[in-house]
């Protein structure tokens, strides 16, 4: 039994010490893109993968370097024999058993037919592709915690209504039953408000546990630790008049979005393999030096114990005879795929401007069905003042009073998703353009 109460203690310190850890943090949607920037891990492997093509840069001009080479070795020799052509009389021939060989090479490369300039070229198109993913997620990112984000303000809304409603019912029942001791009221009345209070506490508490999973969410995707409670920025919803601006305006600042870039990427990287396949054609020119020292000199017999050296320079050509069929096959199969790239451009244009027609159409009624649900807000705050009017003189049933008090939360419920369905719309929009 004392083990068991020393437990609950234990149990009941730690619920307090954790309660006493977590630390509220007022967080701006600003604060949230700077945090996904600087540590969520897919924005990091996107900046590491630029890095990465930077890297591959520096090694296609390695190229453009002169290469050397250098070779030394020590072996031994055993004996040798002479024959006749018709393998008779055969001889022992003595030799030197001491061999070393050193060779030096290097060679400077003039002319590959464009090969070296095009992969460098190529490592170019691939960085700013790599830079175009990390926009692109980036902007994934952002959208998906904001929205995350945009759920807890909707939650947190929730969660004022919900206490604000209950506030009310909870003096609502304190009328009624001073009334019912007067005999003014029936305990019925009071029973099934009672009931419409609990039925309030219980989507509060769910509220609160859905608020609960998603600031966990958050928190770990931006690298902050989870005793973090994030408290969405009020202030935001001030943003709902600002910046209404023209379709075509969103159009133009939709010109170097992620996606046409990296569809446009693609269509380049075409293009250079193209030019790699057309330098493959070409005849390579380079330079050539070498130093070779070498000894015993078994070109003659009997073999002679000396080392050997000479030194060569000159110039040299080489040409793939093969690539001018080869080549040509592969060349008309890249400008099908250059077509097909073409294509897939006029494509990503064709779906970016559908995407901010409807982003732009929503944002729009989104507006409109703001400034409905504010109406519809003050007419059910009049209706359930006048029903409690009319019920406090006998005048209305207790069901009415129900109908007004569910119809009041319902309309307030739907205003806080109106507010934060624009914010939600505007930042939908700016995701499209690629400047979110």
């Amino acid at each position: 039994m004392m083990n068991g109460k020393r437990l609950f203690l234990f149990l009941g310190i730690q619920v307090c010490i954790g309660a006493g850890m977590a630390q509220t943090k007022v967080v701006t949607v600003e604060d949230l893109f700077h945090q996904i920037d600087s540590c969520n891990r897919h924005v990091q492997s996107g900046k590491l993968q630029v890095k990465q093509s930077d890297a591959a840069i520096e090694v296609a001009k390695n190229d453009m370097l002169p290469s050397l080479h250098l070779e030394a070795d020590w072996r031994y020799i055993g004996d040798g024999f002479t024959t006749d052509r018709n393998f008779s009389n055969a001889e022992r021939a003595e030799m030197p058993h001491a061999g070393n060989s050193f060779l030096l090479k290097a060679m400077q490369t003039l002319y590959r037919g464009g090969e070296i300039t095009g992969n460098i070229e190529r490592g170019r198109i691939q960085k700013q592709q790599a830079q175009d993913r990390l926009h692109k997620t980036r902007q994934d990112i952002r959208f998906l915690l904001l929205g995350k984000y945009l759920d807890l303000f909707q939650l947190s809304n929730q969660r004022k209504v919900y206490e604000r409603n209950m506030e009310q019912t909870c003096l609502l029942v304190r009328d009624m039953q001073a009334a019912y001791r007067q005999g003014t009221a029936l305990k019925s009345d009071i029973t099934r408000y009672e009931l419409q209070l609990q039925n309030l506490q219980l989507r509060l508490t769910y509220v609160q546990n859905q608020m609960d999973i998603l600031n966990h969410e958050l928190v770990t995707s931006v690298g902050w630790p989870v005793t973090v409670v994030i408290e969405p920025d009020t202030s935001a919803l001030k943003m709902l008049t600002v910046e209404r601006l023209d379709e075509s305006e969103w159009i133009t600042r939709a010109q170097n979005a992620s996606q046409m870039r990296l569809a446009q990427a693609q269509l380049s990287l075409s293009k250079n393999r193209e030019e790699l396949l057309r330098a493959g054609m070409r005849p390579h020119l380079f330079l050539k030096a070498e130093h070779e020292f070498s000894g015993p000199i078994l070109v003659e017999v009997p073999a002679i114990d000396k080392n050997f050296g000479f030194w060569s320079a000159g110039i040299g050509l080489s040409y793939n005879i093969d690539a001018l069929y080869r080549n040509r096959r592969m060349l008309r199969q890249n400008k099908i795929e250059q077509l097909d790239m073409q294509e897939n451009v006029a494509l990503t244009e064709e779906n970016l401007l559908n995407d901010i027609h409807s982003a732009y159409v929503n944002l729009d009624e989104a507006y409109v069905r703001l400034e409905t649900q504010k109406k519809s807000v003050q007419l059910a705050h009049e209706n359930y003042y006048i029903v409690k009017q009319r019920y406090t003189n006998g005048q209305a049933l207790i069901t009415d009073m129900l109908d007004a008090s569910n119809t009041q939360l319902e309309m307030e419920l739907d205003l806080a998703n109106a507010q934060i369905g624009i914010l939600y719309q505007y930042y939908l929009l700016r995701k499209v353009t690629g400047i979110l």
